[in-house]
């Protein structure tokens, strides 16, 4: 249905091939391709930190200077006792490919702010190393700071989230985004920043009209949502792109623009019908009906046979599904137990739900997501043997087969190289090999 990759311009050939070589795609494969959300924030966040920031530039260098030794290090926990910071929390280092450590070291240093300056007293040459003292203002720019790039950071983790769909979260995440940065536009310190933030936002999500369907369609397959959610989210992009128009000239084209998607989700309604659905022998039963239940009223059999009867019937699934109440929102609500449970009432489009919910939004691990740099696979990792890839694979098949909540960092589990050797140590020992991999198929 679709493959979510970076965007890189070398995905774009594969891509073009993959629509060449795959049929029956939804339009044509024109939205094969979804775009990973979690690089695309990434983006964001790197055009943002391109701007030096003189206090929070001082306070990286403070950190720093205190994490260069040992001894060091035990006089600012010393001045963190003196001072009455009774926590296990230390200053965190940065990291310059992970935009993330930039954040969690702020943090950090806001949250133990009151120990610089004992420490400054017990450690004679800090202050003229690093030229001035840090002051209260420092910490007040690092805060805020911290409260607009903590938006990213726990919008990242959760885009990168392994263990529940995301696919039907995609619209209101990026609007999110956008509220935030239009909210954090208007201070004076964010302005330049914010805006090239925001140019590269509205490079990839700016343009509500060249939306990936599919992510229009998994918030009308989310019973918490439908149609309203996206009434209301075009209402909000339209006001924000458009807003010379009236109140009531934004409501009639955001109905229109709901109800384009409706049309188009019914298109791929029709298509699943077509597809899985015994439509094609619908007559045939038609008829068969009319010979067991009433074979005497022939123009009865005639409505029964009617083709147009059997589309109208079928189509009526859709509409029903749409027209229902949404269901009130709860944190512990199940997309996937809903549609279990409901698939009965509404089968073709349970099974529609069944493809795209499964759609992946992001394309990296959470290990990965806040990388600045390509991701870099290891010389060991690298010679490793079909047999162990294949069984690395396996592993996380059946980790995440588990329908009961699992740890979000199965990934960084699964990507550990001690485990990856304690596998192929256990195969070993078993005396498995590729031959006899071929010849004995695996046992759940």
């Amino acid at each position: 249905m679709t493959i979510t990759l970076d965007n890189a311009a070398t995905n774009d050939k594969t891509i073009d091939f993959l629509v060449k070589k795959l049929p029956n795609l939804y339009e044509g494969g024109k939205h094969f391709q979804v775009r990973c959300m979690a690089h695309i924030l990434n983006l964001i966040v790197k055009d943002g930190l391109k701007y030096q920031n003189y206090h929070v530039d001082c306070i990286q260098k403070a950190v720093r200077y205190i994490r260069l030794s040992p001894q060091r290090i035990n006089k600012f926990k010393k001045a963190m006792k003196d001072c009455g910071l009774q926590t296990k929390k230390f200053l965190c280092g940065d990291t310059p490919t992970r935009w993330n450590s930039t954040f969690e070291l702020l943090k950090s240093a806001y949250q133990l702010r009151e120990a610089f300056t004992e420490f400054g007293i017990r450690d004679k040459s800090y202050e003229r190393d690093l030229g001035r003292v840090r002051e209260n203002y420092d910490f007040e720019v690092v805060t805020e700071m911290v409260k607009f790039f903590e938006k990213f950071k726990t919008k990242t983790e959760l885009v990168s989230s392994t263990s529940k769909p995301l696919v039907n979260l995609f619209i209101r995440e990026v609007l999110d985004v956008d509220i935030h940065l239009r909210k954090w536009s208007t201070k004076p310190m964010f302005l330049d920043m914010v805006k090239d933030m925001r140019t590269k936002y509205d490079k990839y999500w700016g343009a509500y009209n060249k939306m990936n369907d599919f992510m229009y369609f998994a918030v009308l397959l989310d019973p918490t949502t439908k149609s309203l959610f996206l009434l209301h989210a075009f209402k909000k992009m339209i006001g924000y792109m458009e807003p010379a128009l009236t109140p009531a000239s934004m409501d009639i084209k955001a109905r229109q623009m709901a109800r384009e998607v409706e049309n188009r989700m019914k298109n791929l309604f029709m298509a699943y019908l077509e597809r899985f659905d015994s439509g094609g022998s619908s007559q045939q039963e038609a008829s068969q009906i009319v010979i067991d239940v009433d074979d005497d009223n022939d123009f009865f059999g005639d409505f029964l046979c009617t083709g147009g009867s059997n589309s109208d019937l079928t189509d009526n699934e859709l509409r029903t599904y749409l027209k229902e109440n949404i269901v009130n929102y709860k944190k512990d609500f199940s997309i996937l137990g809903w549609w279990r449970v409901n698939a009965i009432r509404f089968p073709t489009i349970a099974r529609m739900a069944k493809d795209i919910l499964a759609i992946q939004i992001s394309s990296v691990a959470s290990e990965s997501a806040f990388s600045t740099c390509g991701r870099v696979v290891s010389e060991y990792r690298t010679s490793l043997s079909t047999l162990i890839v294949e069984a690395l694979l396996c592993t996380q098949d059946w980790v995440r087969k588990s329908i009961n909540p699992i740890i979000d960092n199965v990934d960084d589990i699964l990507n550990d190289d001690d485990i990856a050797l304690e596998i192929a140590q256990a195969l070993n020992m078993l005396h498995i090999d590729d031959n006899d991999m071929g010849k004995k198929p695996m046992e759940d």
